[in-house]
């Protein structure tokens, strides 16, 4: 029983720490929407051609193709700013989410869940049979590919996308979190801020 309080303790003062979690996660989803942004800004009017062509033809049969491309190029190259600085956070988490879940449901939906194909999928028993010939035939070759990692085939899913949409509900509901967010000292200063008394020329 003696133990009990000292992990409370324990536990108390990493509240301490406890700024390393959002930071973390933006952190974590800077890169996904740096790469995001820096494609559709200098891919811009594929980006455009894919969102209105027809779904026969590999594209998204969105309405107003333009106005979606400039809302998305527009949203990921701000989140990406703002959460570099920790800056509106929480803010910036709500369209970020919106678009997350539009591409989830218009591009990833119809391949479920899995990001990665399973070892079941007609997908892999085909690379698996693929590598096995390349084994057989081209054994230099084979350990080329190899060397870094196993290759798989991606499925697509919506696996990633969900994972991305509850990491910014997190920022959104706690923001970006202590000292290291622009956030933080904004909120840290208005309390000072607002008891300043007034300069005696306007009192």
């Amino acid at each position: 029983m003696k133990m009990i309080p000292l992990v409370q303790t324990a536990l108390d003062k990493a509240h301490a720490l406890d700024f390393i979690a959002p930071l973390a996660i933006r952190l974590y989803l800077l890169p996904i929407f740096y790469e995001g942004a820096h494609a559709k800004i200098t891919g811009f009017a594929g980006l455009v051609q894919w969102f209105g062509a027809p779904v026969a033809q590999g594209g998204l049969n969105m309405p107003a193709p333009l106005l979606m491309a400039l809302l998305a190029t527009a949203t990921e190259t701000a989140g990406c700013i703002c959460l570099t600085l920790g800056l509106f956070t929480r803010l910036i988490s709500i369209p970020l989410m919106v678009t997350m879940t539009v591409a989830g449901l218009s591009v990833h939906w119809s391949h479920g869940w899995a990001a990665i194909a399973g070892k079941t999928a007609e997908s892999t028993l085909r690379l698996q049979g693929f590598m096995e010939w390349l084994a057989q035939n081209f054994p230099g070759r084979f350990n080329y590919i190899t060397q870094l990692g196993d290759p798989v085939i991606l499925n697509n899913g919506i696996e990633f996308t969900v994972t991305y949409v509850i990491m910014l509900a997190v920022l959104f509901f706690h923001g970006g979190g202590r000292y290291i967010s622009v956030d933080y000292w904004l909120k840290y200063r208005k309390p000072q801020l607002q008891c300043d008394p007034l300069p005696a020329s306007i009192m």
